[in-house]
Formats: C-alpha cells, structure tokens, sequence
C-alpha cells in the first residue's frame, strides 16, 4: 500500500517521538539533508532507481553487481514480526566492523535497552508503512573507542505485497584505526529519521475545506437541481 494512503502514519511519528532521541519526518532526500554518507544515497538512488513507479523493489531485483563499490557495507534484514529482523546477509565491512559473521542474527539486539523500543518502531514504519529510515548512531569498540556511523533502511517486497524485507546500509564517516581488530559491543542512537520517498504522508498534507468547484458540463436536456445535474430523457 503506498505510504501516503496508511493512516498509521501520523501514530508511527508520535510513537517515535517519545523516545528522548531526536526525530524528524523527511521529506527532502537531495543535497545532503538527510542522507549524508556517500554510501547511503548510492544506495537510495539504486534502490530508487530499480523499484521504478512501485512503492517498493523486490528482493529479485536486486543485482549485487550494480552496487558493487558498496556492496561490502550494505545488509538484508528479513522482518518476522514487530519485535524480530533477522539479518540475511551482510557485507564483508559490517561484518569486519562487528569482528564476527553476523548473518542469522537479530538487527535489534545490536542496540542498547534503551533503544531498542525505538528502533523496533522505526523498523516497523519502514515494513508495514513503506518509509525509509535513517539512523545516524554511535558505535563503541571492546576498548569503548567510538565510531561515527550512518544506517540506512529501506523496503524490500520478497514473495507477496507485504515489506518482508529490508535493504539496508552501515557506514562509517572516518574509518577508525582500530576498524578490523576491536569489534564493535555497543551501539547508541544519535539521530533517526522517517523518509517518504514518493510525497508527504496523507495527515501531513494541508486539509483544505472548501468544496470543489462543480464540472464544467455542456450538454441539451442537462439540468441542475442543488449540487447534482440531471440528464433528461435517459432510461433508469
């Protein structure tokens, strides 16, 4: 269903905003504003790109040879309920981040208590609403070194119409020094942000009271009575 006709949206915003981390409705994707990492919109733009005038690509769409400069960063989550994402696949970088496999483990158990709640939220407007998310986030090495990173997730069909998958993309600003010998144990929120990528969501848009203007209708034997016209001499 297209992000502008669930009514969930305006729940899913203030469900958010609760958590004491910043959120933000996106609309604007280009110049920087919301996708900042170099990684996060070659990834946008290809994922923009492949699911043409859909709400959302197929898993089957996806050629790991078109994003192969960034393939090492990106991920696929398969989205079991609210409370679960299981990561698929994932790159050799993320994996090299995390000093370990991580495919077959769950998404939000890499974050803290805290953030849990909010991540699985986000999660779920990305899965059941069709919105992108951007989470930026502070990671911290087994010697609490920390690393600035950028998350991106975005809707997958896989078998039927339901968002039961979800590409995704981790990327550090600078890469650490340490990158590769001190796995990552900890994972903060900084930021979160919902994008919609084809217009506003329905409760956002301005209401407009007024009633339309009538049609314009030519045509003999054509009467109006209050807001209707009548055409003569049709049968009923």
């Amino acid at each position: 269903m297209p992000c502008s006709l669930v009514p969930s949206h305006r729940r899913r915003a203030q469900d958010l905003s609760r958590y004491r981390t910043h959120f933000a409705q996106a609309f604007v994707i280009r110049g920087g504003i919301v996708l900042k990492h170099k990684t996060s919109r070659e990834l946008y733009d290809y994922w923009d790109r492949i699911r043409g005038g859909d709400p959302a690509p197929r898993r089957s769409d996806i050629e790991p040879g078109d994003i192969r400069s960034i393939l090492a960063d990106t991920f696929i989550l398969e989205a079991e309920d609210r409370t679960t994402s299981l990561i698929r696949l994932a790159g050799t970088r993320m994996c090299a981040l995390y000093g370990r496999e991580i495919k077959g483990q769950g998404f939000f158990d890499f974050w803290s208590d805290d953030d849990r709640p909010a991540i699985a939220t986000l999660a779920t407007a990305v899965t059941e609403d069709g919105a992108g998310a951007v989470i930026s986030a502070n990671l911290f090495s087994s010697r609490q070194r920390p690393a600035h990173c950028e998350f991106l997730l975005l809707p997958l069909r896989h078998g039927g119409p339901a968002y039961d998958r979800v590409l995704g993309s981790c990327a550090a600003f600078e890469r650490p020094f340490w990158f590769g010998s001190e796995p990552i144990i900890r994972q903060r929120i900084v930021s979160m942000r919902l994008i919609w990528p084809d217009s506003r969501p329905h409760f956002m848009r301005p209401f407009d009271r007024r009633s339309p203007p009538p049609p314009h209708v030519d045509g003999p034997g054509l009467r109006r009575r209050g807001h209707l016209f009548v055409l003569d001499g049709g049968k009923p």
